[in-house]
């Protein structure tokens, strides 16, 4: 299993002038430290609220990709049903502030409650199944909540979507756009992002990653192998619901489509893209999920085969992901250099 950060996690080599010197690559906090300081002054420093808001999805999409590559870029869990939590989230955050007028600051933290508690209903059987008969049980949930989104309409809107939805507020003051809603958007990113850097680097991390590594091994050794792969379930899940109240309360409003099985197919493959168990492929994996509809835009109808294509294209030639693409290309040019 690949460290959370394939470049920040072992110590560099000694230097060449005989010094003895160990110098310590940057540890995947500093990193992390490091990009969120670059990234808080986006709204200073352009105007563009368009730009804006392509960060603020960015900061969406790596909560959820993240999350993703942790149940199954380091625990081989595999995942079909997290645009489902996603979706919760979004709905629970947002049917309490458009038809019961409750605070949105308050469906914040229970969309993560409801995101968790509906990972433990559906944890509980489907983990103590294996391989695909777990992908079949989660997307079967995916697809229950699909049809719920779409059929309660009362509640949800149905197909054209839940409006009416309201924005945080600060006071008096509305955080009603991008560049108002960002500071919230990118301090809750960088909390679950450090989160789960810290999972991974603690006890249960260390117990996770033997369990994808065989769970037979892993249950010799005194883990509980059920009891960690349902926190870890459950913790991610919650992290998807927050990501569905964050997304509501940028966007105002919700739609069922976004939260289809295609939804976490697209998740799966942004892991798998990116870079599965690696701390710098959830980070490219939620890039290009936010900025290839805008690069591919030009292409009209040919825009899902040309970013099909070119899935197919990196996954042939680096099976690692791009975050491991530099690591491919020395390995292919040492076996060429004589």
């Amino acid at each position: 299993m690949a460290n959370l950060n394939d470049a920040a996690s072992r110590p560099a080599a000694e230097t060449a002038a005989g010094q003895g010197t160990r110098t310590a690559r940057l540890g995947p906090r500093s990193a992390l430290l490091i990009l969120w300081l670059a990234l808080l002054p986006v709204p200073l420093v352009t105007a563009n609220d368009y730009v804006v808001y392509l960060v603020v999805t960015f900061f969406i999409n790596l909560i959820l990709i993240a999350s993703l590559n942790t149940l199954m870029g380091y625990g081989g869990q595999i995942s079909l049903g997290h645009a489902g939590f996603f979706g919760l989230g979004a709905y629970a955050a947002g049917i309490l502030s458009a038809k019961s007028g409750v605070s949105a600051w308050v469906g914040l933290p229970l969309a993560c409650c409801v995101g968790g508690c509906a990972a433990v209903l559906i944890g509980v059987p489907a983990l103590r199944l294996k391989g695909h008969y777990l992908a079949m049980a989660t997307l079967g949930f995916n697809a229950i909540l699909t049809v719920l989104f779409t059929q309660l309409i009362p509640l949800t809107g149905g197909p054209n979507g839940l409006l009416g939805v309201k924005p945080l507020m600060l006071g008096h003051f509305a955080l009603d756009t991008p560049a108002r809603i960002f500071p919230v958007v990118w301090f809750c990113a960088g909390l679950c992002v450090l989160a789960l850097v810290n999972l991974i680097e603690s006890r249960v991390g260390r117990a996770l990653r033997a369990i994808a590594m065989s769970e037979v091994a892993a249950n010799s050794l005194g883990i509980d192998v059920f009891r960690t792969k349902l926190i870890v379930f459950v913790l991610t899940a919650a992290m998807a619901g927050l990501a569905g109240s964050l997304y509501v309360e940028s966007n105002l409003y919700a739609a069922p489509e976004t939260f289809g099985f295609s939804a976490s197919i697209l998740l799966l493959a942004m892991v798998a893209l990116g870079g599965w168990g690696r701390f710098s492929g959830a980070l490219l994996g939620a890039l290009i999920l936010t900025a290839a509809p805008e690069v591919l835009r030009s292409f009209e109808d040919a825009e899902l085969l040309v970013f099909g294509i070119g899935m197919i294209v990196v996954l042939l030639f680096f099976p690692g992901g791009l975050a491991g693409a530099g690591a491919a290309l020395r390995r292919i040019w040492q076996r060429r250099t004589p």
